[in-house]
């Protein structure tokens, strides 16, 4: 029995660490990942971008709940008592209680309010629902722009890593020239420290490049909302190429769609379907309907007093028309309007008996309906005390000023596309720049080299060549990615992306 026992408890933490490693899995990047990969894993696991796309549940349950303010509310309440028997006192006065009772009742109410913010609520729900929809949509195209400024920057470091090496190589390469020279006493040992030197700084510059790309992997991951491996790899591959776009015509798309300018123009437009509520509802009339079923029962819990008293109204009943056949035979003319009853069928009977006992069982639910009442209620705003005015001119201005952030981000993207393209032109003009100067920098090291072996330099112009070399490598890298940054960025000012990339 123990054997089984442990065999399940085994069983079961393996298949709960399973569950837990396919967890862990779906919740990492895969080993290659392309920068449309990249941005799909950052829609579906951004922890900011989730919580924008949250408010559109409450934007369309307020565009549900404006259309519903034309539909009655209902309510449904129900209560039990029990009263025990006994005396019971009002002020000065007692009455005695001969048996238990058991209460019970129900109450259904249906309210409806026709007001000026019922009429121009739905209109007002759905222009703050355009709104959150296109402010979604902006997160989503600033995620966009974030994620590939942030893999561009891991292509970046992940480069700059060949640069460190082809420099670890060179240093490498000059220190044996050296070390051929000062073998050969053509050079002083002093330099063979010197190009060791060198080769130890060009070391140090590819250990600081391999953490830059740790530390961008991992801002990358950030954005991603999910876990990087160490050694994953980024597949997409990005040209430079002579930037040909007409400046106007990028104006003109980032105006007619960018995401940004849209959920700023919706916002404007949900201000202003405010101020239109709020101005037009301070004055209109409101209609109240209120409507209610309701439903009480008493139920006496001791059926012998029920008994008793029914057996002795009946005896009562028997007493008062033999009283009154008496008097109706012994006056003359008898009782006006009357004739001589069989008193006998006001006697008690089993079946009346049965018949009352059973009236009485209604506990909890047989109940006795209330007369239905129905309330319309009309109000009219007369003077509130200014304080609808105050509110109409709060709202305007709240229009006013989304009109004015409109013009603001209309302004905004105009300068930005503008000093983008400029930008990504001026990148694309260092790169040939910077290109030639690599070339001639290379060819200035190898003859450096060249004329150090034979004797005819020393070795203060063979480092110039090296650091040269080293800082045209540099630059050339940086111009490679200040236009892919460039390019970006203007893709970000436009809203959209370029058909050149």
């Amino acid at each position: 029995m123990n054997e089984r026992v442990g065999t399940r408890a085994v069983l079961t933490a393996l298949v709960l660490l399973a569950l837990a490693a396919t967890q862990l899995v779906a919740q990492r990047a895969p080993s290659r990942l392309t920068l449309e990969e990249a941005i799909t894993l950052a829609k579906g696991n951004n922890p900011l971008y989730l919580s924008t796309q949250n408010d559109m549940a409450a934007a369309n349950w307020q565009t549900r709940e404006a259309y519903a303010a034309f539909l009655p509310t209902v309510n449904v309440s129900g209560s039990a008592a029990y009263q025990e028997a006994g005396i019971q006192r009002f002020g000065t006065v007692e009455f005695e209680g001969p048996t238990d009772y058991a209460y019970s009742s129900y109450r259904m109410n249906f309210n409806l309010a026709i007001t000026g913010n019922t009429i121009f609520g739905i209109a007002n729900a759905r222009a703050n629902k355009r709104a959150i929809l296109a402010s979604v949509g902006a997160a989503e195209w600033a995620l966009e722009t974030r994620v590939a400024l942030q893999y561009m920057s891991v292509l970046r470091f992940v480069d700059q890593i060949d640069v460190a090496q082809r420099q670890v190589d060179r240093a490498q390469q000059n220190l044996q020239i050296v070390n051929t020279r000062v073998e050969t006493g053509a050079a002083a040992g002093t330099e063979g420290r010197q190009a060791e030197v060198d080769l130890g700084r060009a070391e140090v510059g590819m250990i600081q490049a391999q953490r830059d790309v740790r530390q961008a992997k991992l801002l990358l991951a950030e954005q991603l909302g999910v876990a990087l491996d160490a050694d994953v790899e980024l597949a997409s591959q990005f040209e430079v190429f002579e930037p040909g776009f007409e400046v106007g015509a990028l104006i003109d798309q980032a105006l007619a769609a960018h995401p940004s300018l849209r959920a700023v123009a919706a916002r404007e437009s949900a201000s202003k379907a405010a101020a239109r509520q709020m101005a037009t509802s301070q004055y209109l009339p409101s209609l109240f309907l209120s409507t209610s079923l309701s439903g009480f029962l008493a139920q006496a819990l001791n059926e012998d007093y029920l008994a008793s008293r029914f057996e002795g109204q009946a005896a009562g009943r028997v007493r008062s028309c033999e009283v009154n056949n008496a008097l109706h035979s012994g006056l003359a003319g008898g009782l006006p309007g009357y004739s001589n009853q069989v008193c006998s069928q006001f006697a008690s009977t089993p079946e009346g008996l049965a018949s009352a006992l059973a009236a009485n069982r209604v506990f909890p639910f047989d109940f006795s309906p209330n007369p239905v009442t129905l309330t319309a209620t009309l109000t009219l705003p007369i003077f509130t005390g200014f304080t609808g005015q105050r509110q109409v001119s709060q709202a305007n201005n709240a229009a006013e000023d989304a009109e004015h952030n409109r013009r603001a981000e209309e302004l905004r993207l105009r300068t930005a596309v503008t000093n983008a393209y400029d930008n990504l032109v001026t990148a694309y003009r260092v790169i040939q720049a910077e290109s030639r100067n690599q070339t001639l920098s290379e060819e200035q090291l190898l003859l450096q080299q060249r004329r150090y072996a034979l004797g005819a330099t020393g070795l203060l112009e063979l480092m110039d060549a090296q650091t040269t070399v080293t800082t045209s490598d540099q630059l050339y890298l940086n111009a490679l990615y200040d236009f892919q940054f460039n390019l970006i960025a203007l893709e970000a000012a436009v809203g959209q992306p370029l058909p050149a990339r």
